[in-house]
């Protein structure tokens, strides 16, 4: 029992590592981690709507509004409405292009790097491996706590 909740403090010791490391990251590029994020999430050229990105990236919706109204105002980002729905889809401008890449080269850069150098030590297994490990945890925690009725107030 020891072991398993040492390996998952680790586990939570290096996510917040990771964490850290793009709010560092966005930081020294001049931007807000949260604007990183927005441009991270759209440069894969795919539509995407606020509420998407929101509940993908855990970004609060007024955080990520205040994000995107700003994109839009510097013109690196335009709002579409498709077919019949209300929610409207972020799409980066060629000018965002320009910009998303200016700040993000550098960080897929690392990332690249970082993973491949990764995988040549652990294997591709390692992906994998932290996939089953989410879905088990998304699984338990739905099981010990979202679907409980009375939980300790904390007080």
């Amino acid at each position: 029992m020891k072991q398993i909740r040492e390996a998952i403090d680790r586990m939570n010791q290096c996510m917040n590592r990771l964490d850290r490391l793009y709010y560092m990251a966005a930081r020294k590029l001049g931007v807000k981690d949260n604007s990183l994020l927005l441009y991270y999430v759209l440069s894969d050229e795919k539509a995407h709507s606020q509420k998407e990105i929101s509940e993908e990236w855990l970004v609060p919706r007024t955080t990520l509004n205040t994000v995107v109204k700003e994109a839009v105002e510097k013109g690196y980002i335009r709002l579409e409405t498709p077919g019949s729905t209300r929610e409207k889809t972020l799409i980066l401008t060629e000018k965002g292009k320009l910009y998303a890449a200016s700040l993000l080269n550098r960080v897929f850069a690392a990332e690249e790097q970082a993973l491949e150098r990764t995988l040549r030590e652990f294997s591709s297994d390692l992906m994998k491996g932290m996939e089953v490990f989410t879905d088990y945890m998304q699984e338990e925690f739905q099981k010990e706590i979202f679907d409980k009725e009375e939980l300790p107030s904390g007080e």
